[in-house]
């Protein structure tokens, strides 16, 4: 019985490591929409900063942003700055590690989306 309660407890610990901000870092492949629909690429870098914050720098159309971001379960969401607009993005974590996101920038009416792709 001691046995099996230590797999048990052994699982849970690897089920809640998968979810943290070290499991979703590197480089991936950016596809997104501006406000308006017209379509961008880019790159994004996610980096560990703690269990369970990261940073990410996207490099879109060649501009640079650069923000704070967490996960927590199938969701990844980040802070960031573009010049002196802030802005928000949510993701879902799809099971091919794919994230498929929407974002937007105080003060400004509207959305975007973004899909991140491992690379």
């Amino acid at each position: 019985m001691r046995t099996l309660a230590c797999a048990a407890a052994t699982g849970l610990l690897l089920l809640s490591a998968g979810a943290n901000a070290q499991s979703i870092g590197g480089r991936y492949d950016v596809e997104g929409t501006n406000f308006d629909g017209s379509p961008y690429s880019g790159t994004a870098e996610i980096k560990a900063a703690s269990d369970s914050t990261c940073t990410i720098v996207w490099n879109t159309a060649g501009e640079i942003s650069r923000g704070i971001c967490m996960r927590h379960g199938n969701a990844f969401a980040a802070g960031y700055s573009l010049g002196k607009a802030i802005g928000l993005v949510v993701y879902q974590v799809m099971q091919d590690g794919t994230m498929r996101g929407v974002w937007t920038i105080a003060g400004q009416s509207g959305s975007g989306t973004e899909i991140l792709k491992p690379k």
